[in-house]
């Protein structure tokens, strides 16, 4: 299984659970899980990411070269995905309201492509009264029939621990398999 990540699962981690400079742990097996092939973020996910502050340690952090080649998932999205994912939205959506859905429809759009084989992974939480441009990413995956988890259920799935590294000698890219 392929776990494409919401902008806000870096967000979230960075300011309410693993800071960079405290837990540098996560961030090491974060970058060693991409390079396994397990996590993944669609170029526009990964875009906001580092369209932070310059002085941004999330910026930082993934803007590192061999860390971004790790993380973007190599493919171009689907334009036909791409249209029906923002037509599970709604069809009949405005500029606006396309621009209010942002990257959402993207990393839905590049999980639609294999949907047997990906699951997004996001920590927003269904709300199935919000309308059209307002939709949380959990409904509409869930109305597309793509698998949906949140953060910590990915940590449980692929085994986050604090010492996941104790076999390696430390946390350069080598050891981290770049």
């Amino acid at each position: 299984m392929l776990y494409l990540l919401d902008t806000n699962v870096f967000i979230d981690a960075k300011r309410m659970y693993y800071p960079i400079p405290r837990i540098p742990e996560f961030w090491d097996w974060l970058t060693h899980v991409a390079i396994k092939g397990k996590v993944k973020v669609p170029v526009e996910i990964h875009n906001e990411i580092v369209n932070g502050t310059s002085k941004d340690q999330l910026k930082v952090w993934a803007s590192e070269r061999e860390r971004k080649k790790s993380l973007l998932l190599n493919e171009d999205v689907s334009p036909d995905l791409l249209e029906l994912t923002l037509n599970t939205y709604a069809p009949d959506l405005n500029t606006d309201e396309i621009m209010a859905i942002g990257m959402d429809c993207f990393l839905i759009a590049y999980a639609l492509a294999d949907k047997d084989n990906r699951t997004v992974v996001t920590s927003e939480v269904s709300k199935r009264t919000q309308p059209r441009s307002k939709k949380r990413v959990p409904d509409i995956c869930e109305d597309l029939g793509i698998d949906v988890i949140n953060p910590f259920e990915l940590y449980e799935i692929l085994d986050f621990r604090t010492n996941w590294n104790n076999g390696l000698s430390g946390n350069s890219f080598t050891d981290l398999g770049l």
